[in-house]
Parts: C-alpha cells; structure tokens; sequence
C-alpha cells in the first residue's frame, strides 16, 4: 500500500504529459518547464553560444520530457529553399517505378533533401492535382512521369522557379528537361530479334496510344517488321489498357485461326504478365519478347526474353538534372536518352511452331 501511495505521489508531481495528436509541443512550452525565456531555448536548439551548462542540460532535459522536435520549415524558408522534391509516378506499386523512385531519394538526400512523392493512377486530372499540390507545398523541384498531354499549367510555377523535369515520357505543350528510355530502339531490337529467329507473324500488345512510350514501341515493332520487308496486318496491333482481361482476349484472338502469329512482342510488364498465362495454355510454343525486365522472368519455363530499360538510371539521371537546375545551372532544355538492353532467355528464340 505504501508503495502504492509513492508512485501515486509520484505520478502527481510528474504528470505524465497528455497526447494530443496534431498539437504537437512548441518552444514555448519547452521554456516554460525549463523556466527560460524562449531565446534561450532557440539558443539551445540551434546549437548556439551563450547558455550555462546547467541552464542547457534543463533545457534538454525539458525537450526530452515534451518529445519537442525542431520545426524547419520557417528556417529553410529563411533560406529561400525548403530542402524537398516532389516525385510524380504513374503507380508506387509498379515494379517499374520501385528502383526509379529510390534512385532518385537517394540523389535527394545526397543534397540533403526529402522527397515526397504520389500517384497519378495514370490519370491526367490527378497528376495535375498532385504536381501542383507539391508547388503549393513550395518544394524546391519536381520530377514528373506524364500522365497526361498538356503541362502548360506549371508554366507559372517554373517561371517562379520550381525546376522541373519529366522523366520516362516528356512533357506536353512545354519545353523541359525530360530523361527518357530509347523505346523505339529498343522495340525495333526485339522485334528484329524475333525476325532473326525467323518469324514471320509477330504480334503486338501495347499500352494506350495516348502514351508516348506506348506509340515510340509500336514505332520501333513497324520500323523492325518494314526493315526485314515483311507486311503487318492490322490484326497483329492492339494498343489500350494493360487490364489482364483486355490483353488476355487480344492475345487469345492473334494466337487463333488458321493463320495465327507465331511469336508476341508485349509493350509493357504489365502486358507481358498476362501474355505469359495466354502463352502457357497455348496449344503449341509460341515466342515472346517484352519491353521491360519482370521479376522471376528467368526462372519460367522458358525464361522471358526482355528489352531491359534501367529505371534507377532513369531516376538518378532525372534526379541529378533537377539538382543542376537547382545549383543555378541556365541552359536549355535538354532530352536525355538512355539506351535499353536486349537480354536473351529462351522465350525469344523459339523457332515458329511447324
């Protein structure tokens, strides 16, 4: 009982502080239970000169009772920059963007900045909403993967000197700084490698026309099909959503009838996932190339021979180019081009069913 009572004195002459979230504790209240004025707790905070060694470990030890963090943001605003990027992907769940949006964290915090990023699910209307909700946040930059086609309404915040660079796919109605893949190289290699291996009737499955990556690899499927002098029917093309069910029945259909394609040339991950399944029930072998490397893709049966593009690099470059602008760097906008990789596995180098 007699303990008891002591911690309940205890508990009465220390009260333990009461949580209220979002009311989060300030210097005032620091310097109220240290008993200083607030100057002196900014002194301590900072790092400052001038405070007793008795006064400062009060200080600290008030901070440490309150959980007080320093806020920065008035400071870096004293500066003119407030040490964050913002980052808009297409989706934080493709495992596209995992390497490309770590890639450039990294670079950010090399120059001791915070990155803040979102989705746009692809959608023009919300990659406007998240771009402009990170201006209104005044981060110092933003990286940008298009959504949509017009981007002139950030013309207002880079001319207030956001910088600002598109990566994967460049900018619409504007000029700016972009980093991309070489999609159409890199759809031409993999086509002509499945001509190489001595096809014929290629299929191609791709993303929506309205995405620049989407038309650049259809360009370079037609330039490669054109370059070995071999037609393409119209049959042999499908573009729109990467939803499994569409591709499924675009697949199935190409692979159906008495003249059917022989090998398929997927425009994304996303479609070559769904390709794999369509491919795995066919009655007989079919060749596969995609645009894009896929986790496991060495481990099927056979394994996915994939046009690789390097998305960290993608990130870093794209990263880099901003921090440049940020540094003071005035040149023009440029395009940066970075070249992909074609890497053999076996689903490419299957010979046409007899």
């Amino acid at each position: 009982m007699n303990t008891s009572a002591k911690s309940d004195d205890s508990d009465a002459a220390f009260p333990r502080p009461q949580h209220r979230y979002g009311a989060r504790p300030t210097m005032k209240d620091v310097a109220a239970r240290a008993g200083v004025g607030l100057k002196t707790v900014s002194r301590v905070v900072n790092g400052e000169a001038g405070v007793t060694a008795d006064t400062e470990q009060r200080v600290k030890d008030a901070i440490a009772a309150l959980g007080f963090r320093r806020n920065d943001s008035a400071r870096v605003l004293r500066k003119g920059r407030t040490a964050s990027i913002g980052l808009v992907l297409e989706d934080l769940a493709d495992p596209f963007y995992a390497p490309l949006n770590r890639a450039v964290e990294e670079v950010a915090r090399a120059h001791g900045a915070l990155l803040i990023n979102g989705s746009s699910a692809e959608d023009a209307d919300r990659e406007r909403e998240l771009a402009l909700a990170f201006c209104a946040r005044r981060v110092d930059g933003l990286i940008v993967i298009p959504a949509g086609s017009d981007h002139r309404y950030l013309e207002p915040e880079m001319a207030a000197g956001i910088a600002t660079v598109f990566v994967d796919r460049p900018a619409g109605l504007i000029d700016a700084d972009v980093v991309l893949s070489d999609s159409f190289g890199g759809a031409r290699d993999g086509v002509a490698h499945l001509i190489a291996h001595g096809h014929r009737r290629i299929g191609f499955i791709g993303d929506q026309p309205r995405i620049h990556t989407a038309t650049e690899r259809l360009r370079g499927y037609r330039a490669a099909m054109a370059e070995a002098g071999l037609p393409v029917d119209d049959a042999w093309v499908s573009l729109g959503t990467t939803a499994a069910g569409r591709v499924r029945e675009e697949a199935a259909r190409m692979l159906a009838g008495p003249e059917p394609v022989t090998a398929l040339f997927t425009g994304n991950n996303r479609v070559t996932v769904t390709a794999v399944r369509v491919i795995a029930a066919a009655p007989r072998p079919v060749a596969l190339v995609g645009f894009d490397d896929l986790e496991l893709a060495d481990l099927l049966s056979p394994a996915v021979t994939v046009v690789a593009q390097d998305a960290a690099r993608l990130g870093r470059t794209a990263a880099e180019r901003l921090f440049r602008r940020l540094d003071g760097v005035a040149e023009p906008p440029r395009r940066v081009e970075l070249p992909t990789r074609l890497i053999a596995r076996g689903s490419g180098e299957l010979p046409p069913a007899a």
